[in-house]
């Protein structure tokens, strides 16, 4: 059973059909008490990471994320709370992945936000993308990058540099695409994390 983070910057309506859709059952983390009650634990996230950072310290959350051994996923803003800083707010993240989250302006000669469909390349062996072909389509909506790095990065995009799609650090993973948006192969990458 999978339990979603319920700290007021998520968009846990779209999350929470995609899990109806592909018969993966879900409950609400409120509270420190609750991460007990779930094997896996997914973080959303939309908006602003300074802002969804100073929610999820608010909400008592953030030292008890940090302390996990199960499998956690973060979803878009989710997985750049679990880099060290952001340039959205010039916030302190959850600083699990040694990485930085980045504005995309002055750094790419292309439109932003990054919005709409685009291909991604993931490494071999990432349990999120088992069964998924390379270069396979996910739907993106953001502003800011996390750099890549050889070490965390487990799937690469192009828009205009090459960013991190999706992160692995142990237990810790993360997609910067929406999986809940994304059709079959968005399906595919939460079924995946759900026998991780």
């Amino acid at each position: 059973m999978v339990g979603i983070v319920n700290y007021g910057a998520g968009n846990i309506f779209s999350l929470t059909a995609a899990l109806d859709r592909v018969g993966i059952s879900y409950g609400m983390i409120n509270s420190v008490d609750d991460f007990d009650r779930y094997e896996r634990i997914i973080i959303p996230g939309v908006g602003h990471a300074g802002a969804a950072m100073e929610k999820l310290k608010e909400s008592g959350l953030a030292e008890p994320i940090c302390r996990l051994t199960k499998p956690v996923l973060g979803i878009c803003v989710g997985m750049q709370l679990l880099t060290a800083h952001s340039e959205e707010g010039d916030a302190d993240l959850l600083e699990i992945v040694p990485l930085r989250t980045l504005h995309f302006d002055k750094r790419v000669g292309e439109k932003v936000p990054h919005m709409g469909w685009n291909a991604i390349s993931p490494k071999k062996g990432c349990p999120l993308f088992q069964d998924i072909p390379d270069n396979s389509y996910f739907y993106f909506v953001h502003s800011y990058y996390i750099e890549s790095d050889e070490n965390y990065t487990s799937a690469f995009c192009h828009y205009g540099i090459d960013f991190s799609a999706a992160l692995q650090k142990d237990n810790f993973f993360g997609v910067q695409f929406h999986p809940e948006k994304s059709g079959e192969v968005g399906e595919r990458v939460l079924l995946n994390f759900s026998t991780i």
